[in-house]
C-alpha cells in the first residue's frame, strides 16, 4: 500500500499493482482483500481506488495503513475456466482472528527434506455472518476461498495449506487482527428463500437448524 488519503465521501487508496497494471484501465474491477474495487486512476503501475462509505462499513479496508500488504485478484474472464466458489468481491462484514495453531509436516523433494507449515485459524463472528456458513461449505476471507472446517455459536475456522500461507496475507497474520468476510452466494439466496416461504421469520427468531427441527423439518 502507497498511500491512504480521506475524503468527503470516503477513502482515496493507492497502491503498486505491478504487473497486474500492464494490462489494467480505469473502470476495471480489482479485489483487494476480496473487496471488489473500480480502478479511478491509473499512472504506471500506481493505481488509485476510491472507497465509499459503505465499504468503509463493510470491510476492513478503513483499517490500512500505508505499510500494509493486501490480497490482490483481477475479475475473472468469461473464457476463463471456472474452479472453486463463487466470490462475488461483495463484503458481508468482517470477522477477528480468534486463534491460530501452526503445525509442520516434513516434505522430501530432491533428495532434500524441507518442512512446510500448515495452520489452523479460528475467526470471532458475528451471528448474522456464522448463520450464512456450513462445515465443509466456502468461505471467502480477505478474498482467499476456503473450506469451513468447524463452525459454533460464536466462531468458525479454516485449514491452511503451506501454498496459502506463503501467497496471502494470512501468512503474517496475528490474533486480533480484523479480516473481510463474504459468505457463500448460494447459502444465502437458499437461506434467504426457505424465510420467504415461511411468511418471514421474526428478527428475534432467525432459521437455524434447531429452528428448522421446530418446523418438522
Amino acid at each position: 500500500m502507497k498511500s491512504v488519503l480521506q475524503n468527503a465521501g470516503g477513502l482515496l487508496l493507492t497502491m503498486d499493482l505491478g504487473k497486474l497494471a500492464e494490462d489494467s484501465k480505469i473502470g476495471d474491477s480489482i479485489a483487494i482483500n476480496g473487496a471488489c474495487l473500480t480502478i479511478a486512476e491509473l499512472a504506471g503501475n500506481l493505481t488509485t481506488f476510491q472507497l465509499s462509505a459503505e465499504t468503509l462499513t463493510k470491510s476492513a479496508l478503513g483499517r490500512l495503513k500505508p505499510s500494509s500488504s493486501v490480497n490482490v485478484e483481477r475479475a475473472m474472464k468469461a473464457t476463463d475456466r471456472f474452479g472453486g466458489h463463487f466470490v462475488q468481491g461483495h463484503i458481508d462484514g468482517t470477522a477477528t482472528i480468534k486463534a491460530i495453531k501452526r503445525t509442520g509436516q516434513s516434505v522430501l523433494r530432491s533428495s532434500t527434506a524441507t518442512k512446510d507449515e500448515f495452520a489452523d485459524m479460528e475467526f470471532a463472528a458475528s451471528p448474522e455472518l456464522l448463520s450464512q456458513m456450513v462445515v465443509k461449505g466456502s468461505v471467502a476471507v480477505d478474498g482467499i476461498s476456503l473450506t469451513i472446517a468447524s463452525r459454533d455459536e460464536r466462531s468458525f475456522s479454516v485449514a491452511l495449506i503451506p501454498e496459502t500461507l506463503k501467497k496471502t496475507t494470512l501468512g503474517t497474520a496475528k490474533v486480533g487482527d480484523v479480516v473481510n468476510i463474504e459468505t457463500d452466494i448460494i447459502v444465502k439466496t437458499i437461506k434467504s428463500q426457505m424465510e420467504s416461504a415461511f411468511g418471514g421469520l421474526p428478527q428475534e427468531q432467525p432459521l437455524t437448524v434447531e429452528r428448522l427441527r421446530q418446523l418438522g423439518f
